[in-house]
């Protein structure tokens, strides 16, 4: 290659031969012989400035003019000076940050451009300026010092191993370079280097300069003769010196470098400032209001119940009273072919009765017959089965809205808030249910009556209590005379009860029967109720009886006919037995199966004449019969024991308790085979002393020679096997009543009622109107939706306060975890950790309230049987008990907690200091935590078990959690799925707390070798968060807390209906 050069082409250039130098001492890249020149020179030698800016790199051009025009923004020879910031944005990692330094000292590498100023060296240059330029490098601590001339390059020289300091006073600054060693070389044939007409200073450059040399600079404030810059060297000083008279080289210079902000000498990182005493008196503020509640909540369980005192009439309480009761009008209650279907199987058939005014119905039945069901069914409560039959009032078919507000009902289990007194209770009945034009001193009166009347005014001030809470309180059969007085005391012109007198001893039993014969005599009330082994005291206080036995009517009529009656069909009740107790047992002795010989004629022990004793032993005290348990036996009769065992069941001998329910509970009939003669009443016994003898007879249970005695059954509880024959027993007293006297008097009554009705509503002949009556029968009106709501609100801050463990729980999670969480987090700083930090606050903060709320389970869950039948019995609309609940939920467990929380941990943690900020995040804490209460509301009101809607609430919460954008980024959901996220509660509040926070915060992050500031949307996008979704996230919480509660009542109205 080299021969076939053409001979007027000059060498290539390399660095790497002698014979070729690189200027500016930069070195040679020894792979391709190129000398690698530093920032503001190129060419092949390094030896022509170059144009543009720093900030094209290596792709600026050399100079092909006299002098360079620079980039906007730049300056100097080879334009490496900056002169504003914005120029300097495009050297910067990000793209911005940047900082032109125009300090004279060097952080990475400083570029100055310096105007000569020795007055010698201008008048000899004349019209050609002279100039410098001086750059220095921190990281190889070298620096660079170039002599120019019209802007052409005379000389340079480089300098190492050099350090440099900077003093920074009041009114001056100073820096100053000191190099240990220097070399410079001239350029040939430039000026000051052998160019014509000049010296040439090659020789005394490259054999006496040698070092040090230094480079100092002073700026004073205002200015002085002194201000400038100074370029010195030893043997350079001592040539300016004899040349031109001057001690130094001076310069007048521009500096300029390109710094990211950070790294500007002086500038600190911002260090929070944590208001201490702002985080202290928060503390204490938030703990001085938990003492409040505690001393209030502990004052008000402690003070007395007794607060009502004595209640002080009015001249109108009496009034009022009266009022009432001149505008009760009397209801009467007919039913007839009564039946009740439930899965294909027949629980009633065939009941019909009237219940007038004034008296007292009692249904009676063994265990099973259907009691409840019956009285369920006549008080027209929900059924889950198929109900069939006509029901009138005064004769009338009336609506069930109409109906069930004139009626009242009791319970068998009794249902009432353990923490209200007695009085609180039956008061809060009144108010309710009461006229709503009836004076507060009326109600109250009307409460202390029917406590009196009921025997409970002495335990009126007393906690209703439960086993489970913080006593028992009172007793059973007290609670029992409470759930009756809530009802008594609203006089309803229908009242049902269910084994009103369960659970009493017999004292209290009667009293409470006696009450209600009370209601209904002295106020012209309808009493029915179901009794269960009613005393004989008590029995005597009946007007009307149901007996049913299988679901089945067995009699239904007049109580004082009720004897005769049974004595007519064969089944007398003997002297000395209750008749009601009788009338029980032979129920349920009737279902066995009938046979011919089941019916026993009279025998010498039993009286066939028309004398039969039919004394009422409700009403006469007689001897009852001995039970088997107290009789004698003759052991001997029926030989030892292993005998007896030995024998076979059909040689055993018949039980005493089996030879005393044949004779009992066996259709007697007559010799002549007719049935037996009407029994005379208790006035037509002429002498019952004679008779004595007579009626004890029976109780001798005789041995019947030739007769195989039945078996004995080794199981007392097993009933024998059926036996082949014509029926039951219980067969024949169905029919028997169907073709009674007394049945089609209880038919015709009911048939002339409904005529009656017709005929007075003004239909011809009394036909009879199949249609339902609406308006016949009206109730007074009740107190509005806002009385019962305060009301209501009243019970539920009594219930509150007196059970007060939740309420505070919950404030004093709130205070602790705050003060925990501020101290693990305290002092957030603004870099990457920092931000971690704060989205783990704010996901643990979220966690913690969305947990919590899970005890919004309970609210209704604890009071869903009380709810329901209260709505049954219409104490209130539902909407009222709802929004009292809620209310009373949000406002001390939903609204409170995080309210102190957010106080304490905000200025803790070191927050955005500015008080929109920290409403926001205030507000977004509170919507949150109500959504999260109102979601676990309505799943506690879909799940009646409290486990299972306690698995359903805590996978929800986790479902949720699971799309907050913490655990998984938004980038990362597959979009089939991403539809998720919008369901996700968490998401909408971390999202909202992350963006109210981080928007405009600058993090720090250490990157190519920076503290590089981060604005806080780049990194909410690179998680997925939009920046911009802070009022929306808002408005999605806050439709998700007014959705669900919408939902939760929506599900409570229709769910929580009583279906019984």
């Amino acid at each position: 290659m080299e021969a076939d050069r053409p001979s007027d082409c000059p060498p290539c250039f390399n660095c790497m031969l002698p014979v070729f130098q690189c200027a500016q001492y930069a070195t040679c890249n020894k792979y391709n012989g190129k000398c690698s020149c530093p920032a503001g020179f190129g060419g092949e030698d390094c030896s022509q400035p170059v144009c543009g800016s720093l900030a094209d790199g290596t792709e600026r051009l050399p100079r092909t003019e006299k002098y360079c025009n620079c980039d906007e923004g730049w300056e100097g020879i080879n334009c490496n000076v900056c002169k504003t910031d914005q120029s300097c944005d495009t050297l910067m990692p990000e793209g911005k940050g940047g900082v032109c330094y125009k300090q004279a000292a060097v952080v990475n590498e400083n570029y100055q451009m310096c105007d000569v100023t020795n007055r010698k060296i201008l008048d000899q240059l004349k019209e050609q300026k002279p100039q410098v330029t001086f750059s220095c490098n921190a990281k190889d601590e070298t620096c660079n010092f170039q002599f120019w001339v019209d802007q052409v390059e005379s000389f340079y020289c480089g300098l190492d191993t050099c350090s440099w300091s900077a003093k920074n006073e009041y009114d001056r600054n100073s820096t100053s370079y000191k190099c240990e060693n220097i070399k410079c070389q001239c350029i040939p044939g430039r000026m000051l280097c052998g160019e014509e007409g000049s010296i040439d200073i090659g020789d005394f450059l490259d054999q006496s300069i040698k070092g040090p040399a230094s480079f100092s600079s002073l700026s004073t404030e205002g200015g002085s003769s002194r201000d400038g810059s100074k370029f010195e060297e030893p043997a350079m000083n001592n040539l300016i010196k004899s040349v031109f008279g001057d001690e130094s080289i001076t310069l007048r210079c521009n500096s300029g470098e390109c710094l990211y902000h950070t790294e500007v000498p002086g500038y600190q990182r911002p260090v929070k400032d944590i208001n201490t005493p702002l985080i202290a008196g928060v503390i204490a503020g938030c703990a001085l209001f938990v003492v409040g509640v505690i001393l209030l909540v502990w004052y008000l369980s402690r003070r007395s119940y007794n607060k009502y005192g004595p209640v002080h009439l009015s001249d109108d309480s009496d009034d009022e009273t009266a009022k009432l009761m001149a505008d009760h009008k009397p209801a009467s209650l007919q039913f007839e072919n009564v039946s009740y279907h439930l899965n294909g199987k027949q629980i009633l058939s065939g009941v019909q009765g009237v219940a007038q005014p004034g008296q007292l119905m009692a249904i009676m039945g063994a265990s099973g017959a259907g009691k409840t069901t019956f009285l369920d069914i006549l008080a027209r409560k929900n059924k889950r089965g198929v109900v069939e039959g006509n029901f009138y009032v005064n004769g009338e078919k009336i609506i069930d809205s109409e109906y069930r507000s004139v009626v009242g009902f009791v319970d068998q289990d009794d249902t009432m808030l353990p923490t209200l007194t007695v009085h609180e209770t039956i008061l809060t009945s009144a108010l309710l249910r009461l006229p709503r034009d009836m004076g507060l001193s009326a109600k109250e009166q009307r409460v202390f009556e029917v406590e009196k009347q009921l025997g409970i005014s002495h335990i009126k001030d007393q906690l209703i209590g439960s086993e489970e809470g913080n006593g028992r309180g009172i007793s059973g059969g007290e609670k029992r005379r409470v759930g009756i007085a809530c009802e008594l005391v609203t006089s309803p012109r229908i009242l049902f009860l269910d084994e009103p007198t369960s659970g009493l001893d017999a004292y209290n039993a009667f009293n409470v029967v006696e009450c209600l014969v009370t209601l209904a005599k002295n106020y012209n009330r309808t009493v029915i109720f179901t009794i269960h082994q009613p005393r004989s005291n008590i029995v005597a206080l009946f007007d009307h009886l149901v007996l049913l036995a299988s679901g089945r009517a067995v009699y239904s009529g007049p109580f004082s006919a009720c004897q005769n009656y049974f004595d007519h069909v064969g089944y007398s009740c003997p002297p000395g037995f209750n008749i009601a107790d009788y009338l029980v047992d032979l129920t349920m002795h009737a279902s066995t199966v009938h046979t011919a010989s089941d019916e026993i004629t009279p025998t010498r022990f039993e009286p066939t004449s028309g004398s039969l004793l039919t004394a009422n032993s409700s009403v006469r005290a007689v001897k009852s019969i001995a039970s088997a348990s107290n009789m004698s036996m003759d052991n001997s009769s029926y030989g030892s024991q292993s005998e007896f065992m030995g024998r076979p069941k059909s040689k055993r001998k018949q039980s005493l308790k089996q030879q005393q329910d044949r004779r009992l509970y066996t259709r007697i009939k007559s010799n002549g085979g007719e049935t037996p003669p009407t029994p005379r009443a208790d006035d037509e016994v002429p002498n019952l002393d004679n008779n004595l003898e007579s009626t004890q007879q029976w109780l001798k249970l005789s041995k019947q020679q030739g007769q195989v005695p039945l078996q004995i059954l080794d199981d007392p509880h097993q009933l024998p096997p059926a036996a082949s024959g014509t029926g039951t027993d219980l067969d024949i007293l169905v029919s028997s009543y169907a073709s009674s006297d007394v049945a089609s008097m209880i038919h015709d009554d009911i048939t002339a009622s409904v005529h009656s009705a017709t005929a007075a509503n003004g239909l011809a002949n009394g036909e009879q109107n199949g249609s339902h009556t609406k308006g016949s029968i009206r109730s007074y009106r009740r107190v509005g939706w806002i009385g019962q709501f305060m009301i209501l609100s009243k019970r539920t801050w009594r219930n509150l306060y007196r059970n007060p463990m939740l309420m505070l729980t919950h404030y004093a999670i709130a205070i602790l975890l705050a003060v925990l969480s501020g101290f693990l987090f305290y002092g957030l700083t603004d870099d990457i950790k920092g931000f971690q930090n704060r989205l783990g606050l704010f996901f643990f903060i979220l966690a913690l309230f969305g947990f919590s709320t899970l005890t919004s389970l309970t609210v209704f869950s604890s009071e869903r049987l009380l709810f329901v039948r209260e709505r049954a019995n219409g104490y209130y609309s539902p909407i009222t008990y709802f929004a009292a609940k809620v209310i009373f939920d949000i406002v001390p467990l939903r609204l409170i907690p995080p309210i102190i929380m957010g106080a304490i941990v905000y200025p803790m943690v070191g927050l955005v200091p500015a008080w929109p900020e920290f409403l926001k995040f205030i507000l977004i804490l509170v919507l949150f935590n109500l959504a999260a209460a109102a979601i676990c509301l309505f799943i506690g009101i879909v799940f009646k078990d409290g486990g299972v809607a306690n698995l359903i609430g805590s996978l929800v919460m986790l479902f949720s959690l699971l799309f907050a954008g913490l655990l998984l980024n938004h980038d990362a959901i597959p979009k089939p799925a991403l539809w998720l996220q919008s369901l996700s509660i968490f998401h909408y509040g971390f999202e909202g707390l992350a963006v109210n926070e981080v928007t405009y915060l600058t993090l720090i992050e250490y990157k190519f070798g920076l503290d590089i500031e981060v604005p806080g949307a780049s990194i909410l996008s690179a998680f997925g968060f939009d920046a911009l979704a802070l009022w929306s996230d808002v408005v999605g919480l806050a439709i998700f807390s007014a959705a669900f509660i919408v939902i939760a009542y929506v599900a409570m109205h229709l769910l929580l209906v009583e279906k019984r």
